[in-house]
């Protein structure tokens, strides 16, 4: 059985790409109990169209109840999970056991599945869950791929397991994080973390008050507790022999050009498309990163997984634009992301994750019949070719264009 490729959502727009793209599942928070505040996240009435979409589309939607909830909140959370649940959602992701305890007893119909915040490190921790009614348990980050193996032969057969493949990755220890909250105030562990170890430090010296030593790395700072993002790409023949259920994408606050791009890389791999190391990275390059790592798959966490040089990349491509699925006099409509000029040749990547060149036309086409030779955000234009809807136009952005902006 192909495993399950498992796509975020921090809105209903992003949920319809992450369809689109091939996602098999996606998960997404709604108003309350979510981890990510400010994804976006969904309305009750959202959701409900939300997972009515990946229903008519075969697939399956999991909602996010992770938080560690207080004890006066438990009310809000069971009439949340209950409503969710007569809309169709097919499991809860959540972390404490408090609220596991809580939903098994509910006798809903949607799965319960444990979240990377519960920090699964073990066999017998697996096995508690799964007694206690959980039907999948995400494995902790920190694991080895050795590890992993181990726990899923001690396991196998009994309970679904999900690892993440892609994605930014916590500084501290899949989440428990205290930073953010003495900082800025904002609980980590609330769905509230300012991401503080994305910051630039520098030293000061006891003796010397308010005087500052940055320690260089590039002309813009240090970035000391940064880490590279997860790219686990080689690793899925072996994870999925293994018997790993569903490989998980992170990114609920990333943009639709995200969703498309890296949703798009790993529905080619579960369906047996190989790439090089040098196609891989030329493509997940394409979109912002803070440089890519294995993390802790391979054993140990070695130099080359904390980037040093600087806090993100911004890519080697810009997103210029995408398809709506409207067509007008029969003409496909472009919305522009960024500016788009005539006669630019971009790169087309279509939801069934074909790339292609295409050229502009010589003069662009309003729906409004105006003509010009230059487009800008967030206007429209009308092209011949019959593209499919929520493909994305970008432009590749050339080795001299890298240098100028480095």
């Amino acid at each position: 059985m192909t495993p399950e490729l498992l796509a975020p959502a921090g809105t209903l727009e992003k949920l319809q790409w992450a369809v689109a793209y091939g996602a098999d599942a996606v998960y997404f928070g709604c108003e309350f109990g979510s981890l990510r505040s400010y994804a976006g996240n969904l309305t009750f009435s959202e959701a409900k169209t939300g997972l009515q979409i990946l229903h008519d589309h075969g697939r399956k939607g999991y909602v996010a109840l992770n938080i560690y909830p207080f004890t006066e909140e438990y009310p809000q959370l069971v009439e949340t999970a209950k409503t969710l649940d007569a809309m169709g959602a097919n499991a809860f992701i959540i972390s404490d056991l408090g609220v596991l305890r809580t939903l098994s007893q509910l006798d809903l119909n949607a799965a319960i599945h444990i979240s990377t915040q519960a920090n699964t490190v073990s066999a017998q921790t697996v096995a508690t869950y799964r007694e206690l009614g959980a039907a999948r348990i995400n494995l902790a980050r920190e694991l080895s791929l050795g590890q992993i193996g181990q726990i899923a032969a001690e396991t196998a057969g009994s309970v679904e397991l999900e690892v993440f493949i892609h994605g930014a990755v916590c500084f501290s220890y899949s989440g428990r994080c205290a930073i953010s909250d003495y900082l800025t105030g904002q609980r980590a562990n609330r769905g509230e973390c300012k991401h503080p170890c994305r910051w630039s430090y520098a030293l000061v010296e006891e003796k010397r008050p308010g005087e500052y030593f940055p320690v260089f790395e590039d002309q813009r700072g240090s970035y000391l507790f940064n880490s590279r993002e997860l790219a686990l790409f080689e690793y899925i023949p072996r994870l999925a022999e293994l018997g790993i259920r569903s490989f998980k994408i992170e990114g609920r606050m990333k943009s639709v050009y995200y969703l498309a791009s890296i949703v798009s890389f790993y529905r080619q791999i579960l369906d047996g498309r190989h790439f090089s190391r040098e196609e891989a990275f030329g493509l997940l390059n394409r979109v912002s990163n803070r440089g890519y790592s294995t993390g802790f798959l391979k054993g140990k966490i070695t130099e080359d997984d904390y980037a040093t040089q600087q806090s993100r990349s911004q890519g080697h491509a810009v997103f210029v634009g995408d398809v709506l699925p409207e067509k007008i006099d029969n003409k496909t409509v472009v919305r522009v992301r960024n500016t788009i000029r005539a006669s630019d040749e971009l790169e087309l990547l279509t939801p069934g994750g074909t790339l292609t060149r295409i050229v502009m036309p010589p003069v662009f086409a309003t729906p409004q019949g105006q003509a010009t030779d230059t487009m800008n955000h967030s206007q429209f234009f009308l092209i011949e070719a019959d593209l499919p809807a929520y493909s994305i136009l970008r432009r590749i952005i050339t080795e001299t264009e890298k240098d100028e902006t480095a």
